[in-house]
């Protein structure tokens, strides 16, 4: 998932849930409070804003999620600020400091010794979706199928900007293309749940990292790294990647100020849409 375009990388949750020790985790973490009413079904039925960020944290809760590792850059102190313990999320959070800002999968491992042998999810909050028990889905599908990682994909509507997935008939994936300046492909993905063993993967994968990513920066021929690229590698490894898609399912991305401003107008058009109906 292409951070570079919304926030800057270093900015990570994790999170252990209740499903017999599995985990939820989120990545490229912002706070932004969208005013006006949107469905119940986005997380919002009043006017209460809330900071995006707590309706992923919200979903995540919903499929069994309890505790949570938030990963911070120096100088976020507004995020535990913010949340504090996690009582008002019905959560136990608890927060590490990133070390290698060299993107999303860097960030990820930052809580790679507290939850290696837990199953994970993965959510971008600055992206609103539906549906809310979403989270559950995808969990059910890697139950049933035992994949390594299950991707849960949404219409793109701005594909130039995301990692677009190719599957079979069957829904596993066969590759990601990330950011193409053409494609057929129809859906991205946006939320993830994967094993330990994509966990170990994506730890190795960051390690073997380290000595590119010091010549790199020695020869300016540094890149960032996304997501996207560890789960090609991964099925280039042999990995199973299944999905679970979402196709009449609303997504919006909040992460630039052109995208936020979409935002606030459609709920702003939904508010009045529902002042006209008396609700």
């Amino acid at each position: 998932m292409d951070s570079a375009d919304r926030t800057p990388p270093g900015r990570c949750w994790l999170s252990t849930s209740g499903w017999g020790g599995q985990t939820s985790g989120e990545a490229t973490v912002q706070q932004r409070a969208v005013p006006g009413r949107l469905p119940s079904g986005w997380g919002w039925g009043q006017l209460n804003p809330k900071v995006v960020s707590q309706y992923l944290l919200e979903k995540m809760r919903l499929a069994g999620a309890q505790k949570a590792y938030i990963v911070i850059r120096d100088g976020k102190w507004d995020i535990p600020s913010f949340f504090g313990d996690g009582h008002r999320l019905d959560m136990h959070l608890a927060y590490l400091m990133m070390r290698l800002p060299f993107g999303v999968p860097h960030t990820l491992d930052q809580a790679y010794p507290f939850l290696r042998k837990s199953m994970v999810l993965l959510g971008f909050p600055d992206i609103l979706f539906q549906p809310d028990d979403a989270y559950v889905s995808l969990l059910e599908k890697q139950k049933l199928t035992e994949a390594d990682i299950v991707l849960g994909l949404f219409p793109s509507e701005q594909p130039h900007k995301m990692d677009m997935v190719d599957r079979d008939e069957s829904g596993r994936v066969k590759s990601i293309t990330i950011k193409p300046a053409e494609t057929q492909l129809k859906y991205t993905w946006m939320i993830a749940v994967w094993t330990p063993a994509f966990t170990r993967f994506m730890h190795d994968f960051v390690t073997a990292l380290g000595q590119s990513t010091t010549l790199a920066r020695e020869t300016a021929e540094e890149r960032e790294y996304f997501v996207g690229d560890v789960v090609q590698a991964a099925i280039d490894g042999g990995m199973s990647v299944e999905t679970v898609v979402f196709p009449d399912s609303k997504c919006v991305d909040i992460g630039t100020p052109e995208d936020l401003l979409s935002a606030v107008r459609e709920s702003v058009r939904l508010a009045a849409i529902s002042g006209t109906n008396g609700d």
